[in-house]
């Protein structure tokens, strides 16, 4: 299973969720004695790859450091319907108030990695790397991209300040790729050059700048085909290094056409921008190591 290094912003993703939640207080976990203890259980509700342990941790921990979670799945695992994800001990306020929050990370990344997972499954036997993008969720794209790298796929830049990625806006203000691409070389800034073409065209210029990624966006198979081989033919005789990136309306239905053109990657917006949060529940009972799955009823029914 892939590992990722934890952002360094956990800590404040999660203090901003709970913030957002709690506000002034948990009034209606007011109802349950101060000193009540509970147990709880995690179910996942659909097939999945699991994600987000360490924020669903940090939620509880934030706001008792009494309650303590055991997990059944290691991170990226995988989860079947029915299954029991983990189990929480501790002070039962705390883990009433932190239910949602913490619920809300472990779905929303799990679902994140999940998805990914699928892509890079339609992708395995070929050399092509799944990356990620920049349509993120706000306030959420560290967590999302850790998401990407547990489901197995690669992160392409973080933000704006790791690479320069020429668009056709870019191209348009500055007149021209070649003006562009003569820019960006004089700001010295030591990170990746990339340029996004549209057509063959654009491709050539790019390789004439020797830019050292080409995104090329939208362009069907055949095209696809042909701009690699430009490519491979470009790093032959000029010892380069430029590689190439297809983007731009890829589908589990379509990727491993678009991964057979030899592209060297695949950017998917998708992965971060549309989520689907694996369906889970946080039930309390007598005993969590009693639990077992055939006591779940939606389990037994799917």
């Amino acid at each position: 299973m892939a590992s990722a290094k934890l952002p360094d912003d956990l800590d404040a993703c999660v203090e901003r969720a709970l913030a957002e939640d709690v506000g002034s207080g948990d009034v209606t976990a007011k109802l349950v004695p101060k000193d009540a203890q509970a147990q709880a259980v995690v179910i996942a509700r659909e097939p999945s790859v699991l994600c987000g342990r360490p924020w669903f941790e940090r939620v509880f921990t934030k706001l008792d450091a009494h309650v303590k979670v055991t997990w059944d799945v290691e991170e990226g695992g995988a989860l079947r319907n029915g299954q029991r994800v983990c189990a929480i001990r501790g002070p039962a306020r705390p883990m009433l108030t932190g239910e949602r929050t913490a619920l809300n990370f472990l779905q929303t990344l799990s679902g994140t990695a999940t998805l990914v997972r699928k892509f890079v499954d339609r992708v395995r036997g070929t050399p092509v790397r799944i990356v990620d993008t920049r349509k993120t969720l706000p306030g959420l794209r560290s967590a999302q991209k850790y998401a990407v790298v547990i489901g197995g796929g690669d992160n392409h830049r973080q933000g704006l300040y790791d690479a320069i990625l020429i668009k056709e806006n870019h191209i348009a203000a500055a007149g021209g790729i070649r003006e562009a691409v003569q820019r960006a070389r004089a700001l010295k800034s030591g990170v990746p050059l990339m340029l996004e073409a549209e057509n063959l065209a654009e491709v050539q210029a790019g390789l004439d700048g020797n830019v050292d990624l080409l995104l090329l966006d939208d362009f069907p198979t055949h095209l696809l085909t042909k701009a690699v081989a430009m490519a491979r033919e470009y790093r032959r005789f000029n010892r380069a290094q430029t590689r190439v990136e297809a983007s731009g309306g890829v589908t589990l239905a379509n990727v491993r056409d678009v991964a057979d053109t030899g592209v060297d990657r695949i950017s998917i917006g998708a992965l971060t921008k549309h989520v689907h949060a694996v369906d889970m529940s946080m039930r309390f009972v007598p005993d969590a190591d009693a639990w077992v799955e055939e006591q779940n009823p939606r389990a037994a029914q799917k």
